[in-house]
């Protein structure tokens, strides 16, 4: 099988986000931390829903909400490095990941909805199982 490289990136990055969840919490931070946790372990859920799409617009919408997620999590990365609770050089490795995800993200975005233009086009799921 074809390995997915937004899946595997996006998967990897939530492990690292549970990481430093788990290290702000030892250092008293929930508040912050907790929304770290959700927007950087749903940018992997969503891209995840977006492999059992049920039509191209439904696989466009998933990326897209895992976009936003993961321009969210830039935001509370800058937060928490800006604000002293986590140090430049761990924000600035995450955020260098965060951004290229959303790079990704983006060009599957925009091929996606001009391959909506083509109605032959067909969404290449990872197990290559074509849509109705």
């Amino acid at each position: 099988m074809k390995e997915n490289l937004i899946q595997q990136k996006s998967y990897d990055f939530a492990l690292k986000i549970i990481g430093l969840y788990r290290k702000l919490c030892k250092a008293n931070e929930f508040v912050l931390s907790k929304q770290l946790l959700r927007s950087g372990t749903s940018i992997g859920a969503n891209v995840e829903e977006g492999q059992a799409a049920q039509s191209r617009a439904d696989f466009v919408s998933k990326m897209s909400i895992a976009s936003k997620e993961a321009r969210e999590t830039c935001y509370w990365l800058r937060l928490l490095r800006d604000s002293g609770l986590i140090g430049s050089l761990e924000a600035d490795s995450l955020l260098s990941e965060s951004e290229s995800i959303i790079n990704i993200l983006t060009s599957i975005v925009k091929t996606s909805s001009q391959n909506s233009l083509n109605p032959k086009s067909k969404i290449q799921h990872s197990k290559s199982v074509p849509l109705p």
